[in-house]
């Protein structure tokens, strides 16, 4: 199995405080790897590497290199809106736009230049994203009358509309119910299938259910009461929880957390 992202020694920091240290991992291409790990260790920075949404952040800064398909995300003459057309996001909380339904699917690929066959394009992500039935009778409605589940299936349908390689889910159902996030849980599944999927969840269960790889991250004190993230143990999901090779991981999917 080729490998989609490759990070080699990568450290960032935001100013002076370090948020992750020294981390080399590869993610293959398909499949759901999930990043766990307790609060303050570098998850969620970690995913963000991936389409260099930390560059928005003042003073962040990055040591080490990230390799996209084989080729490093910091050169030069990399293409940032091309990057994270093929990199996608979801957060945690749904983030619609103020527009309808419609307009929210259609609105990646017409900023990319694309206005041929958008009916088409934004029933096809629907379908994809298994909103289509509940909302097809009114495509003009706002978004913003879904419900929290259907907000964020709409935004994975955004997001699939632009036609990505990968997509980066930052706790995705840490904001909705427990019927909600089974069918985001069940979709995400579906999507492994022709997606990459790299997953933020704080949910242990969550990442035991639906991943094929898990990567947990340690947050390491210093006496000055700050922390970094560093990746302890990384694998297949059934070795890591039932078969750790490290204390420390074995304490936390166990609950024993210090």
């Amino acid at each position: 199995m080729n490998d989609v992202f490759v990070l080699d020694h990568v450290s960032v920091s935001y100013g002076a405080t370090t948020a992750l240290r020294d981390v080399s991992m590869a993610i293959p291409r398909g499949g759901i790897t999930s990043l766990i790990g307790p609060s303050g260790c570098g998850k969620s920075t970690l995913l963000r590497t991936l389409n260099r949404l930390n560059d928005l952040i003042a003073g962040a800064r990055l040591e080490g290199s990230v390799r996209f398909d084989g080729a490093d995300i910091h050169a030069p003459d990399t293409d940032l809106v091309d990057l994270r057309r093929r990199v996608g996001m979801v957060f945690q909380k749904p983030n619609p736009f103020p527009k309808s339904v419609f307009d929210n699917v259609a609105y990646g690929p017409r900023l990319h230049g694309r206005t041929a066959m958008l009916d088409e394009l934004v029933e096809r992500s629907l379908v994809r994203a298994g909103l289509w039935e509940e909302v097809r009778d009114d495509l003009t409605k706002p978004a913003t009358t879904l419900s929290g589940g259907q907000q964020q299936r709409l935004v994975i349908a955004r997001c699939l509309a632009v036609e990505p390689e990968v997509i980066l889910m930052d706790e995705p159902t840490a904001s909705l119910d427990p019927v909600a996030t089974a069918t985001i849980e069940e979709l995400t599944r579906d999507l492994s299938a022709d997606y990459t999927i790299v997953l933020v969840t704080h949910d242990l269960r969550q990442a035991a259910r639906i991943s094929d790889r898990t990567a947990f991250f340690a947050a390491h004190a210093h006496d000055d009461d700050s922390r970094h993230g560093e990746l302890v143990e990384y694998g297949p999901t059934e070795e890591l929880f039932n078969e750790p090779s490290d204390e420390r991981t074995r304490q936390y999917v166990m609950g024993d957390r210090g």
